[in-house]
């Protein structure tokens, strides 16, 4: 039966129909308890077609689990840089044919505008491939329904949270300019920043950046420099806690900055980046602007009761790089395949601490730690001029550079050098104190 077309409060799990009027929330223990077997396949909704709803929703309905997909619009266009990890392409099976620049030389631009060419270290078969997220999400939605999903193109309005732990979620929605509802036993909010699930669940709050970008179509000439070329700009000009960018697409450029501080100044930061790459976007003209949240921290509360958050939703986004795609569709696989887990391919009830301890643990065992460091480095080099001068002159040094890519292509921890090491720490030292940032500054980044 189509999703849209579902409008009782009645769940074929549960042998009563019953009526739902209380929206108030009854927490359920994290204690692990018997799973109650049930006769028929666990009901999913996942709230959000984005790279972690659709990597969610593919998990979900590929382990045997009913699974609703609610878009509300599928062709629109995320505001992103659209850079994504050469690891993603395989363990996500994403085709060539939907990255439109294999960017391998990438530029980063000091405020005094000292320039380093940071993608000297690439191997000969390694790339930072640039996607649309039109297009990346759009594919990704689509293989969620080959693999079982229904796609729901609706607007979410409200979530009406259950009295006990064995009666559904009932999900309204509005679909055609009608209101329907949809009883399920399991929801993953992948709705974004502003997560309407996160808010039924009284997640808490989280600090939000803006990113704001131009998609800017250039004359051929000027687009031939950016053809495999990405470019970073710092300074307290175009982010006074950011950075700001210029992305190659397909036949367009994508030109932003983003910033948590400031962010009623966007505008005078974009115009800011612009400046500085005026000379090489003279004749472009805007074919699109786009403005959009990001977030900067984990929610305080990710998981509770039958719901679960990931992506943006859940505040998955890197300090330091703002990277963010790839944590979406890893989040949400892992959250799809942890309930899959839980379950028996849909045929158990589960709980919060199932939850908690197949998808919310392992995220954090494998994931924690690299958000930690990433804050701390983005305090300690995007805090002042100074600071972003030491990181560009850090960038620099080809074992930093190495380790980065590694790390980042790869998702990985590198192979380390302990002597490079060492010369990295007295580098890093060494930069620092040339350009002022000591002291204070560093330590309470670190949280001494």
């Amino acid at each position: 039966m189509a999703a849209h077309t579902l409008t009782p409060v009645h769940h074929p799990l549960h042998s009563l129909t019953q009526t739902f009027k209380s929206k108030t929330f009854i927490p359920q223990t994290v204690k692990c308890r018997s799973a109650t077997t049930i006769t028929s396949n666990l009901r999913a909704a996942v709230i959000g077609g984005g790279p972690a709803g659709s990597s969610a929703a593919e998990a979900l309905a590929t382990g045997g689990i009913e699974t609703y997909i609610f878009e509300r619009s599928p062709q629109a266009a995320k505001p992103c840089g659209g850079a994504i990890p050469l690891c993603m392409l395989d363990e996500f099976s994403i085709p060539s044919h939907l990255i439109d620049r294999k960017v391998t030389q990438m530029k980063i631009i000091s405020p005094s505008n000292l320039t380093v060419d940071f993608g000297k270290t690439l191997r000969p078969n390694e790339f930072i491939s640039m996607v649309r997220r039109e297009v990346l999400d759009n594919f990704l939605r689509l293989r969620a329904e080959e693999r079982g999903a229904t796609l729901v193109k609706a607007l979410v309005t409200n979530i009406e949270l259950p009295l006990s732990e064995k009666s559904p979620y009932i999900i309204h929605y509005i679909s055609n300019n009608t209101q329907n509802t949809l009883a399920v036993d399991v929801i993953i909010g992948a709705d974004g920043a502003n997560s309407k699930v996160a808010k039924s669940i009284k997640a808490g709050d989280y600090t939000c950046a803006i990113a704001f970008q131009e998609r800017i179509k250039l004359p051929e000439d000027k687009m031939k420099y950016y053809e495999n070329l990405a470019e970073m700009y710092v300074g307290d000009d175009v982010s006074p806690d950011f950075y700001g960018w210029v992305f190659p697409k397909c036949d367009h450029v994508a030109v932003g900055t983003g910033t948590v501080c400031s962010k009623q100044n966007i505008k005078q930061f974009q115009g800011a980046i612009r400046n500085r790459v005026k000379s090489k976007i003279e004749g472009g003209k805007v074919i699109k602007v786009e403005a959009h949240p990001i977030p900067e921290h984990p929610r305080p509360i990710r998981v509770r009761g039958r719901v679960a958050l990931v992506g943006d939703a859940a505040g998955y986004v890197t300090k330091c790089s703002g990277e963010g795609i790839y944590f979406a569709a890893k989040s949400g696989r892992m959250c799809g395949e942890a309930i899959v887990r839980a379950s028996g391919n849909g045929r158990k009830m589960i709980g919060e601490g199932d939850l908690r301890r197949e998808y919310l643990r392992k995220w954090d065992d494998e994931y924690f730690c690299t958000f930690k460091f990433l804050d701390v480095l983005q305090k300690v080099f995007y805090g002042s001029n100074a600071g972003r001068e030491a990181l560009v002159e850090l960038c620099g040094k080809e074992y930093v550079q190495r380790m980065t890519f590694d790390s980042y292509l790869y998702k990985r921890l590198a192979k380390r050098n302990p002597l490079e090491d060492a010369k990295m720490a007295v580098d890093t030292i060494g930069s620092l104190i040339r350009s002022g940032v000591v002291g204070r500054e560093v330590m309470d980044a670190a949280g001494f």
